[in-house]
């Protein structure tokens, strides 16, 4: 193929593929709808959305925002789901696989959240400690952190940890240890798991943790509810 006609193709696929997203007032560019989201995953599988329970359907759930028993007290997911970016997923769904030798278990409060639910989540407390700045978005707006806990397979009982899920306080953080030893030794143990299969820890809230690489994943306010 002649040089021009190469470059002239490579130029054309490149502007067919290219999605150009505007900035916000805050100069963040955020995937506004389905449509776009699949022109950006088409281009890259790592990208894709994915309901941790079709990679391992052993995980347990407790979307709290699918319901009132949440910090705002209102239902703010329609449905029930948590979705990870591809590898991600995969990364949690080995994370359970190599609890479940020690008869643990995982459990989800919460995956990707669109943008719009950060906005919801930040007004009330605008404490960067307790919610993501909507002017810099949350990994979790990524489909790059995910909220969770430790259960006991058999009988789908949480581990003892040093707070519920939420909870705005000190004895949230990572480093807080005025806490009975086997609440320091569950939270040690999610900690590690989860550092091995590629998470690291938010330091005020022992549920937090965001998967390395977050940074190449686009922040989304695709409603959970039109995710495929």
């Amino acid at each position: 193929m002649p040089r021009r006609a190469f470059l002239a193709l490579f130029l054309f696929v490149a502007c067919s593929s290219s999605t150009v997203i505007p900035p916000n007032e805050y100069g963040l560019r955020v995937v506004p709808d389905r449509a776009t989201y699949e022109r950006l995953a088409a281009h890259d599988a790592d990208k894709q959305m994915v309901d941790i329970t079709r990679v391992d359907p052993t995980i347990r759930l407790d979307i709290r925002y699918a319901t009132a028993n949440n910090m705002l007290k209102r239902q703010l997911y329609p449905v029930a789901r948590a979705y990870l970016r591809a590898p991600a997923a995969r990364a949690l769904a080995d994370a359970q696989r190599e609890l479940a030798h020690e008869g643990l278990g995982i459990k989800v409060f919460d995956g990707y959240r669109p943008y719009r639910v950060t906005r919801l989540l930040w007004e009330p407390l605008k404490n960067p400690n307790y919610a993501a700045d909507p002017a810099k978005g949350s990994r979790h707006n990524r489909g790059a952190a995910v909220d969770l806990t430790l259960v006991d397979l058999k009988t789908g009982e949480e581990l003892p940890m040093p707070t519920g899920y939420d909870a705005m306080s000190p004895r949230a953080a990572q480093s807080f240890n005025d806490l009975p030893a086997d609440v320091i030794a569950n939270r040690a143990k999610l900690l590690a798991v989860m550092q091995r299969h590629g998470f690291d820890p938010l330091p005020s809230e022992w549920w937090h943790f965001d998967y390395r690489g977050w940074e190449r994943f686009e922040l989304m306010d695709v409603p959970i509810e039109a995710l495929p």
